[in-house]
Parts: C-alpha cells; sequence; structure tokens
C-alpha cells in the first residue's frame, strides 16, 4: 500500500512551496544511497521522497492528489513523469532544491559544474597579494585599481582546453556522468560505491585534440585589473577577501579567491594607536610659560591648537574624532598630543648667567601638588 505523500515528506496539506522544499531537501540527504551504501530500503525511501515532491511540488498534480488519492497521479508505476529511478536523475530533476553545497558532498565536485551536475574543470587556487595604505587612504577608505599577475581564462577555447567544440567528447568510461558506480557482494549483502571516473576526471567529456594556445588547461598566465574597495578604518595585518578574483580554474574550472593583505604605511609625524593617533608636539621654556598658539598635523591635514600660559611637559591635549573609524561602525578615535617642552643642550656664557638668575627664583622651583597623579594616571583616566 502507497505511503501518503505529505506524511513521507512530514508536512500539512497547506505546506507553502518553500516548506515542501526544505522538507524534500532533509528527507533526500538522510536517505541518500551515497550515505546508505547497500540499504535498500533506504534507497526506496529516497525514491519514495521523490516522487512525493515531484507530485506536490506541481499545482495540477498536487490537486489531482488532494482529490483522487494516488489513483490521480499514478502513471508507469510512479508518478505522472514515470518517477527518478537513480540518484543523478533525481539531481538533474530538483538540481535546484539541493544545491551546489549537495552535488560537492554526494559526487565529489572540484570546481565548477555543467548543468547536469558533473564536475567540470578543477578549481584555481587562490592569490594572495600585498597593499600598502596611507593614513588618509585608511582614514578615508578607499578604490584600488591592482595590476595583478595570475591565471586568466583562456580566450581561444574560452576556458574548455578544447581545440573546437568537435573536440569534446563524451566519456566512454562514465557515458558523460562523471562517475563510476562499482556494486560489491559482501556477506552482509551488496555495497554499492561511486567514484570519479578516471577517465575524465569527473567532467563527463575527453578532449581529442587540445587548444594550441593554452595546451588543453584552459587558461593561461596574464594580468588582469581588479578593482578593490578598501572600505575605512581597515588595520596592518587584516586580510580581505574577493571570491573569484583568484587564479583561474583548469579547463572551466571555478577561480580561486584574491586575498589582500593590508599595511600601513608610516606617517613621517604621526604614529598609530588603536584608533587612536599620537602626535609628539615640542615646545619651548618661554612658550611653556607664556603659553602659545600651535599647528600641528592630522590624518587630513593641520590643526591650530592653544598652548596655556604654565603647561607642563608630559600634558595630553586630545583633538575629538581625529583619529581613525573603525571598521563598521560608527567609532572614531581621537588624536592625542603630547607635549614635550624642550630643554636647550648648547647655551651662551650669557644665556646660562640669565638661567642661573632665574634658577634662584622660588617660582622656577618644582612644586608639584600633594597628590598629584602620575603621567600614565593621567592616560589611563583620559581612556577609562
Amino acid at each position: 500500500m502507497n505511503r501518503d505523500y505529505y506524511e513521507i515528506l512530514g508536512v500539512s496539506k497547506n505546506a507553502s512551496a518553500d516548506e515542501l522544499k526544505k522538507a524534500y531537501r532533509k528527507v533526500a540527504m538522510q536517505y541518500h544511497p551515497d550515505r546508505n551504501p547497500g540499504d535498500k530500503a533506504a534507497e526506496e525511501k529516497f525514491k519514495e521522497a521523490a516522487e512525493a515532491y515531484e507530485v506536490l511540488s506541481d499545482g495540477e498534480k498536487k490537486a489531482q492528489y488532494d482529490r483522487f488519492g494516488h489513483a490521480g497521479v499514478k502513471s508507469n508505476g510512479r508518478g505522472s513523469g514515470g518517477g527518478a529511478q537513480t540518484a543523478e536523475d533525481i539531481f538533474s530533476q530538483f538540481g535546484d532544491v539541493f544545491g551546489e553545497d549537495i552535488f560537492g558532498n554526494f559526487f565529489g565536485g572540484r570546481g565548477g559544474r555543467t548543468s547536469g551536475g558533473r564536475a567540470r574543470g578543477v578549481r584555481g587556487s587562490n592569490l594572495r597579494i600585498k597593499l600598502k595604505l596611507t593614513y588618509s587612504e585608511i582614514a578615508e577608505g578607499v578604490t584600488k585599481n591592482i595590476k595583478v599577475k595570475k591565471h586568466v581564462v583562456c580566450n581561444t577555447c574560452s576556458g574548455s582546453g578544447a581545440k573546437d567544440k568537435s573536440s569534446m567528447q563524451t566519456c566512454g568510461t562514465c557515458g558523460g556522468s562523471g562517475q563510476v558506480r562499482k556494486v560489491t557482494n559482501t556477506f552482509l549483502g551488496q555495497m554499492q560505491t561511486v567514484a570519479t571516473c578516471s577517465t575524465c576526471n569527473g567532467e563527463g567529456t575527453t578532449i581529442t585534440a587540445k587548444c594550441g594556445t593554452c595546451k588543453g588547461e584552459g587558461r593561461v598566465y596574464g594580468e588582469e585589473t581588479v578593482s578593490i574597495e578598501i572600505p575605512a578604518g581597515v588595520q596592518e595585518g587584516m586580510q580581505l577577501s574577493m571570491s573569484g578574483k583568484g587564479n583561474a580554474g583548469e579547463r572551466g574550472g571555478s577561480n580561486g579567491d584574491l586575498i589582500i593583505l593590508i599595511e600601513e604605511e608610516p606617517h613621517e609625524e604621526l604614529q598609530r594607536d588603536g584608533l587612536n593617533v599620537a602626535y609628539d608636539l615640542y615646545i619651548s621654556i618661554p612658550d611653556a610659560i607664556f603659553g602659545t598658539n600651535a599647528e600641528v598635523p592630522t590624518i587630513d591635514g593641520r590643526a591650530k591648537i592653544k598652548i596655556p600660559p604654565g603647561t607642563q611637559g608630559g600634558k595630553i591635549f586630545r583633538l575629538k574624532g581625529k583619529g581613525f573609524p573603525a571598521v563598521n561602525s560608527y567609532e572614531k578615535g581621537d588624536q592625542l598630543i603630547h607635549v614635550n617642552v624642550w630643554t636647550p643642550q648648547h647655551i651662551s656664557a650669557e644665556e646660562k648667567a640669565m638661567v642661573e638668575k632665574l634658577g634662584n627664583s622660588s617660582n622656577f622651583t618644582p612644586k608639584p601638588e600633594k597628590n598629584e597623579k602620575s603621567f600614565f594616571d593621567k592616560v589611563r583616566e583620559m581612556f577609562s
């Protein structure tokens, strides 16, 4: 007695198309012959699920089944289409349900595929390049057009590796399926194994005459200009990946990926500290005493700051939002200006006398305030 199609897939009569697809995918993966070698019961459930999905996914057939049951859709012992008798037939019929990942798991795919689900060619290798960026480019984000030397698809044969279309023939060993099946009798019963065809390497076709340009590889060594979009805020050592921009695959195989390693070009005056930017500002003793206006470099130009009278060496000024942005975030760092009071190393006799006179004044005697915090404590407070 035939089982109810809704029961087979575990769905209700009101199930949507997406629910039917997900349910069928789950059952088919569970009972696929390659996951259950030699298990006839699992193979039957696999075909049973395909039959159920064939009917319920078709509006007209579903209506007939809901009204008349199995009698309304039977033909030649299976669904109206005669039923899919092998796993390859089922995947060919419902390939959009399973997707590329299932083909790779069940049929040993190695990159590109033909429309029938067979492996096609060999996937290209990933390519790694280093990209050096200035502070300004990192802060703003930038698009770089880079010439990359790599394997590219052969224009003569369009990547097939064959001299012409007549040079591509169906593999005589696997009949174009890309796989060979072997059934072995054991004391536990028959064991079925599926392996990639060694004659065509799973492609389903063989080449009788190779392309003269690429010698049958389907690719040649060349150069391609790649447009790389760098987001704002990247840091030294970060890696960005561009899918399909690596080396071209052999004989129509999919391309590898392009991996971009970020390097920072040192700035002449600034230093990066995470999202913040640090700058050492040197001022004279008179400027520290009387105060002054100073101009300092920033990532995007120059800025003026006011140094108040009596500024001590080690004082840190902050320019809010003048640092680097965080990647994919609204957070932004600051610019920290560390004040250094410059002490002359060589002075004249007259200058020395003046300094000695000033040194005798109580105003020039260091008088740290009680419980004054250390420089490191002040820095910690700024970041807390």
